[in-house]
């Protein structure tokens, strides 16, 4: 929604991760990271490098993260009078997943376009794209829906700077054999949040290429893959592919948050940001351990006090936690604690890893009077959820990762 106030000054409407809304005066050359900042800041959020803008798309049943640069006024201005479309804020994790750990790329989608680079490991080829204006062809299965037809067709693909193509005769990559399918300058790529039930997609790991001013399915490429880790890499390069050929530059960017200073690479802003939501949270901790034993009343605020915790999801059941699991990025260490089905005493805890979801029991123990909680059978005891969570942030302890990323609540 576009309210104008002036030439300089829109009123955009932007809904919160729990379904909330609020409105915005903005000037009408802001990009989305301004936007995020904005939100930020009125929300009094922990920069922890997570925090996103989000275009979805009822109709169509799908979204997209917005990148950092885009102008939020300009692409809304593609969605039409009528529209339900909408702009959400909230975490998606796997927005600069790529950056922090590129080797989750699979080595074999990856190889160089250049036969005198034949010889760079797959490491370097990766460490090449993010640094220089070089760029790797990446390749593999994933199925089409035939254009016009409600069929799919299973091909291998290659995406190079100039677009995404199809071999018409198997792992062929003779320009005669190459099919060319979409080019980015003027489309976007998105995730299918229900490819099977709304496309028949023969999986559910879908997305697509549309074009900024197509409204309905017909001029929409969709695809899917394998898997969510193959889907996540796609969506992932073309994103990259996209900024990279619309700016030249695919490491200028500014997430950290900082006034006044621009941190042109982007693990050290990672690095910024990630030591100071660790802070934050040391010192929330602090706080509620200042004044030593609790009463028993002061007892019963802290153990409810993870209620207000937005990694805590209550009354969510395994299903749904699997579910905004996945639709929030996959990543290692994306986690979310939510109350138990099964015991009413007790909570679970959902991780991410290796493209796993894994639960965890949360354990009410008591010992001397006092009430604890554990996750290894009483080995290490927490006065609290609160204390727990800070401490496997920090400690990996009997799980297969630390816990890195809060899974947003948001409306499924």
């Amino acid at each position: 929604m576009q309210v104008r106030l002036s030439s300089s000054l829109l009123v955009i409407k932007v809904f919160n991760e729990d379904g909330t809304s609020q409105t915005l005066e903005v000037p009408s050359d802001i990009i989305a990271r301004d936007v995020c900042q904005l939100f930020l800041k009125n929300n009094h959020c922990v920069n922890d490098n997570t925090w996103t803008l989000i275009e979805y798309l009822p109709r169509l049943d799908m979204e997209r993260v917005v990148e950092d640069h885009e102008s939020v006024i300009q692409f809304q201005s593609t969605w039409g009078i009528d529209t339900d479309s909408r702009l959400y804020f909230r975490k998606n994790s796997a927005k600069y997943e790529f950056f922090k750990s590129p080797s989750y790329f699979p080595e074999h989608m990856v190889s160089s376009c250049s036969e005198s680079n034949g010889s760079l490991s797959h490491s370097q080829l990766i460490q090449n794209f993010l640094n220089s204006s070089t760029y790797p062809e990446v390749h593999g299965y994933l199925h089409a829906r035939e254009q016009g037809k409600k069929t799919w067709k299973k091909c291998y693909f290659v995406l190079r700077r100039s677009g995404l193509y199809f071999s018409t005769k198997g792992t062929s990559k003779e320009p005669r054999h190459l099919q060319f399918m979409a080019e980015f300058s003027e489309s976007n790529v998105y995730t299918l949040l229900s490819a099977r039930k709304m496309y028949g997609a023969p999986t559910n790991f879908g997305f697509c290429i549309k074009l900024h001013k197509s409204g309905g399915t017909r001029d929409l490429k969709l695809l899917c893959a394998e898997d969510e880790q193959s889907k996540m890499c796609w969506v992932t390069v073309i994103r990259l592919f996209k900024r990279s050929v619309s700016e030249n530059s695919l490491v200028a960017m500014d997430f950290s948050g900082h006034k006044g200073r621009v941190i042109e690479n982007p693990m050290e802003a990672l690095t910024v940001a990630t030591e100071e939501g660790l802070a934050w949270r040391r010192r929330s901790c602090h706080r509620l351990n200042t004044y030593g034993s609790p009463t028993t009343s002061q007892s019963t605020t802290c153990q409810a006090i993870h209620r207000m915790q937005l990694w805590f999801h209550h009354r969510l059941s395994r299903d749904e936690a699997q579910k905004l699991l996945e639709q929030q990025g996959l990543v290692d260490g994306m986690f979310l604690l939510r109350d138990s089905q099964s015991n009413q005493k007790s909570f679970v805890l959902s991780l991410c890893h290796c493209q796993k979801i894994r639960h965890f029991q949360i354990v009410p123990l008591e010992e001397d009077g006092e009430s604890y909680y554990s996750l290894d059978e009483g080995h290490t005891k927490f006065t609290d959820l609160i204390q727990l969570v800070d401490f496997y942030q920090l400690n990996k302890g009997m799980l297969p990762c630390k816990l890195k990323h809060h899974c947003a609540r948001i409306t499924l």
